[in-house]
């Protein structure tokens, strides 16, 4: 490429950060997940004021040679808005703090995102993006598939430290939207006897609305791997099956980031089943889906890339897709239910109720 001035030499420059930033994107994840397994979060939590580095290196135990790789670490983690730096009130001195987002990351906090940056940056979930060119050649073959010779699915249950991680990830993510539903969003829930929770995993999601509603039975339904070591209690019980096959009876059925995973054929058949083990509207039947809802015009362009980068992955790990609304109105008019209802109140997801 010529460049005739300087005008088009910035923008030949600013063109190369644009493509190294994001070849790059990925080193800023690892940097992040090696924080996590260092326990850096707490360390700068429990230090109560600004750590400075040589007290955290202190802090992790290690030799004070690495304090230059703590630093530099340390340096593009603040660069990315992770940690911040503070002054510390007797002295000119400054240290690291947390800021929003490390704080999602604190081990024992209710809407700590850590097992899920552990199972997103897992290899079993990496391996497969160096396989993504088997979706333009192999007619029948996703990536995942290419990578482990099986499905996501297959693989957890045949591996179960990475089931663990798995249902760790999910878990703290039902911690993290419940946290928000039964404060928010209670009235979703109001007036039901019973709740089926469709791909429950370790029952954190009935747990909670069990918690906000004692008098409604809420029932965790997942495959027999998942809850086969899993134990109920007085409001909550554990069902293994197939969604494909059956779905228990009850007056609403929850699907939280199931429909996702899964092709709009198999989503369909999904629905008809849920249908058919609702009462009907008038007696209070309904589906809540929790999943995204794809906006492209809303102006929040960090959001929007967070759901692009959402249905990539499902493209590479499984056979499902993110949806438009128009998308998703398709499928529920396909599988018999008559009108939806769109709550934009979780982030990245909104929540979809829809009645037959």
């Amino acid at each position: 490429m010529e460049i005739n001035n300087g005008d088009a030499a910035k923008e030949l420059l600013e063109a190369q950060a644009h493509v190294w930033n994001h070849t790059l994107n990925y080193i800023t994840s690892m940097s992040l997940k090696c924080a996590v397994q260092l326990s850096i979060p707490e360390i700068i939590y429990n230090h109560t004021k600004p750590i400075t580095l040589s007290e955290l290196v202190k802090a992790l135990s290690i030799p004070q040679i690495r304090s230059p790789y703590v630093y530099r670490l340390m340096r593009i983690l603040v660069h990315s808005g992770f940690f911040a730096i503070g002054k510390i009130h007797e002295h000119l001195e400054e240290g690291y703090v947390l800021t929003p987002s490390s704080r999602l990351l604190l081990k024992n906090s209710v809407t700590n995102l850590s097992p899920f940056l552990l199972m997103i940056t897992d290899p079993v979930i990496v391996t497969p993006f160096h396989f993504m060119s088997a979706l333009f050649q192999e007619i029948e073959t996703i990536p995942v598939e290419a990578a482990h010779g099986t499905s996501l699915w297959n693989y957890c249950a045949q591996h179960p430290e990475f089931n663990k991680v798995f249902n760790d990830a999910m878990a703290c993510d039902a911690n993290f939207v419940t946290s928000v539903i039964v404060k928010e969003c209670k009235t979703i829930f109001e007036g039901s006897q019973s709740l089926l929770d469709v791909g429950g995993g370790t029952g954190t999601v009935a747990r909670a609305i069990s918690a906000a509603f004692p008098s409604m039975r809420c029932t965790v339904f997942d495959l027999p791997h998942v809850v086969s070591n899993l134990k109920g209690s007085e409001n909550i019980e554990f069902v293994a099956g197939d969604m494909f096959k059956t779905i228990p009876s009850a007056d609403i059925i929850l699907l939280k980031w199931i429909m996702h995973d899964w092709s709009d054929e198999e989503c369909v058949k999904i629905l008809k089943k849920c249908r058919e083990a609702i009462p009907s509207k008038d007696k209070g039947g309904k589906v809540i889906i929790i999943d995204i809802v794809i906006q492209t015009e809303n102006g929040k362009y960090e959001s929007t890339e967070s759901q692009l980068c959402f249905d990539i992955l499902m493209m590479v790990c499984v056979t499902g897709k993110e949806r438009t609304e128009i998308e998703w109105e398709k499928l529920f008019l396909e599988a018999g239910f008559t009108s939806y209802k769109i709550t934009n109140a979780l982030g990245l997801r909104s929540i979809i109720e829809v009645f037959p």
